[in-house]
């Protein structure tokens, strides 16, 4: 039986272009550091890593980076993808959304939305294996779900979740073209007909991705708890333990698409 190939993204954005931010600079310590540690993890497992960070990590090189691996990846085959630094919403015009907001990663020159993300895995084959890591805020349904507005951050630590007044006036200062993204998106879901996706994301609907010294608190559990690959459990294990290990103020979620059952029984990270 040939070998499984596996290849993974890891993105870091530690600031955004304030030009289309509303001059806001989306400013984070630890999360290009997160898709340094995350790359490692994967190099160590044989797993071909690319590492997006900041100016690097814009929407074209995300999307065409997704696309990429897509073309690549047939049945049996596992694509890792992680995202750390600011989460955002906009306005919903395609009316998928409960709460009428879309979710985003706030990569360098503007916002990701959750439908292109969505898309961009679904185009993926029948068959293959994909791990989705978010770490970032409101993370709970980056890959589509209802967000309402998280608590703040506890005193002392920084939340990944841009600012409601910072968010408002990025939507209206770029309202066509968050509007005109949308409309030319089909978010098709992950269905039986395409891949298996397990996704963790960093937080309940109600909280924030909070960032650590070094790491982000959930990709800094990730590290510990995997320990250069000591951890030899499969995926629903490891995610019970992450859960475990996080502090009460932030609790991580799984969502999972298409046919997970074997996939989550499988060493995590192996390809």
């Amino acid at each position: 039986m040939p070998k499984a190939k596996a290849l993974s993204l890891h993105v870091g954005v530690d600031s955004v272009d304030p030009k289309h931010y509303a001059g806001w600079k989306g400013e984070l310590k630890c999360a290009e550091q997160d898709a340094v540690d995350m790359a490692a993890v994967a190099k160590g497992m044989g797993i071909k890593a690319k590492v997006l960070h900041t100016k690097a990590a814009t929407r074209s090189g995300v999307l065409k980076a997704i696309e990429e691996a897509g073309k690549q990846l047939k049945a049996g085959d596992f694509f890792l993808l992680t995202f750390s630094g600011y989460g955002s919403q906009v306005m919903d015009v395609s009316g998928d959304e409960i709460d009428l907001m879309d979710e985003t990663w706030c990569v360098h020159d503007a916002q990701l939305i959750d439908d292109e993300l969505h898309w961009e895995l679904g185009r993926f084959c029948r068959g293959v294996r994909v791990l989705v890591i978010v770490d970032s805020s409101p993370s709970g349904s980056v890959v589509r779900d209802v967000t309402p507005t998280p608590d703040p951050p506890p005193a002392g630590q920084r939340s990944r979740l841009m600012p409601i007044s910072v968010r408002e006036k990025v939507y209206r200062q770029n309202m066509k073209f968050y509007d005109d993204l949308q409309k030319k998106t089909r978010a098709d879901a992950t269905t039986e007909n395409g891949p298996s996706v397990i996704v963790w994301v960093a937080c309940q609907e109600n909280q924030a991705a909070l960032e650590g010294k070094a790491n982000g608190v959930m990709t800094g559990q990730i590290l510990r708890l995997w320990n250069q690959g000591s951890f030899q459990g499969g995926y629903q294990r490891f995610f019970m333990h992450l859960v475990a290990k996080m502090p009460s103020s932030q609790t991580p979620q799984l969502r999972t698409y298409g046919d997970v059952a074997t996939f989550e029984m499988q060493k995590v990270f192996a390809p």
